[in-house]
């Protein structure tokens, strides 16, 4: 039996992957360690009119 010449149907190879994979891991901790020096850009708001009213009421001077 001869080997065929036929091109593999595996897709992406092996190292192609594992680039990829840590590339995308790279980015996810680049956009972590981003994130966590900004605390600004997030913020815990009431959801509901109730849980509003409280809070606003609890940030009242009195």
């Amino acid at each position: 039996m001869q080997p065929s010449n036929e091109p593999d149907d595996r897709g992406l190879s092996p190292s192609l992957r594992a680039s990829l994979t840590m590339l995308a891991f790279g980015l996810v901790v680049l956009a972590y360690l981003v994130a966590i020096d900004h605390p600004q850009w997030f913020h815990i708001r009431p959801i509901t009119g109730t849980a509003s009213a409280m809070s606003t009421a609890a940030n009242a001077d009195i």
